[in-house]
């Protein structure tokens, strides 16, 4: 019979190309899981392969085969990390998760502190990482945009949380109920709300290799960041648009008045290249600010599947409710 106060974790982990570091993080999860106490916690992890092209498949079916707790989860090319995390939770049978990443930046020592945490009554426990080891442009670039974000968006972004937190089974069910094709997991976890704690941590650097977050991702991201959670961009351009047409009304009226002073003065060459400059940038920003809002509203209304699974060794949460209800 079935203890009822036994409670299972679910430990999601989207891993790509991660062939290097993927066996120590298996070994320093592992022996964190099994220090548990197993009167009140079972534990699966599950590995999500975001279509890696280097051997972390192979490795993770080796754990399967060792592990019946092991269970993977691989999809038919790189779909990014967002949908990773969401194929997790869609697929997590645990009364909570937690979410790491598989190049020991999150340190599988926190997990027995976060579970305290969980039991405190907290439904999400996030990992905070300190600035420690980085260099000074990467830490001043990383603070001014949370500054910036946070003066735009109507969520509340935290610097140095990431993707590295507890969620409870009511917050899990509460992201998974948001089903938009654009996602922005950190943005998507602050919205959600519930009772949140911070634990902090030192920040470390990638066990193998360095960083795969290129500028251009970066600054993808940050792009995310900013229109996924209001329009507060669009309406940039509205009070811009009204500024320029307030300052273009106040130089005609400069220039007539001026034409009744002194007559029609030819000069302007210069005047006129930089309205034409000026007026023409601010457009085509303006086109390109409307430009993600509509690639972003064109994606959700194709309704494609964010993640298609090539090979899996368990089923989504829906299709199991779905089974019980119609065996009843």
């Amino acid at each position: 019979m079935r203890n009822e106060e036994l409670k299972t974790l679910s430990v999601i982990v989207p891993c790509y190309n991660e062939e290097k570091s993927v066996h120590l993080f298996n070994g320093a999860v592992i022996a964190q899981l099994g220090r548990l106490d197993p009167a009140k916690y079972d534990y699966e992890l599950i590995y999500v392969d975001d279509g890696s092209r280097d051997g972390t498949m192979e490795r993770i079916l080796g754990f399967a085969a060792e592990n019946d707790r092991i269970m993977y989860l691989s999809f038919s090319r790189n779909f990014g990390k967002e949908a990773a995390m969401l194929a997790g939770l869609e697929h997590a049978n645990g009364d909570c998760a937690i979410i790491m990443d598989a190049d020991l930046q999150h340190p599988p020592a926190l997990i027995p502190e976060m579970l305290q945490k969980y039991e405190e009554g907290y439904d999400q426990v996030i990992g905070k990482r300190d600035r420690k080891g980085e260099s000074g442009k990467a830490a001043f670039f990383a603070r001014t945009y949370y500054k910036l974000v946070n003066r735009m968006v109507d969520v509340k972004l935290v610097d140095g949380a990431g993707d590295f937190r507890l969620l409870s089974r009511k917050a899990i069910d509460a992201v998974l109920s948001l089903k938009e094709a654009n996602r922005f997991s950190k943005g998507i976890f602050s919205w959600v709300g519930f009772n949140q704690v911070y634990l902090e941590y030192e920040n470390k650097v990638r066990y193998a290799d360095e960083s795969r977050w290129s500028f251009k991702r970066l600054l993808r991201y940050g792009v995310d960041g900013i229109v996924s959670f209001n329009v507060q961009p669009l309406r940039l351009c509205v009070y811009l648009g009204g500024s320029l047409l307030v300052i273009s009304m106040l130089y005609l009226l400069y220039l007539f008045i001026r034409i009744l002073l002194y007559g029609i003065d030819v000069p302007g060459y210069f005047t006129t290249i930089t309205l034409i400059s000026v007026l023409g940038g601010v457009q085509l920003i303006s086109l390109g600010i409307i430009g993600e809002y509509v690639g972003r509203i064109y994606a959700e209304v194709k309704k494609r599947p964010l993640y298609i699974l090539s090979a899996a060794n368990m089923e989504p949460q829906e299709q199991k409710r779905g089974r019980n209800e119609s065996d009843r």
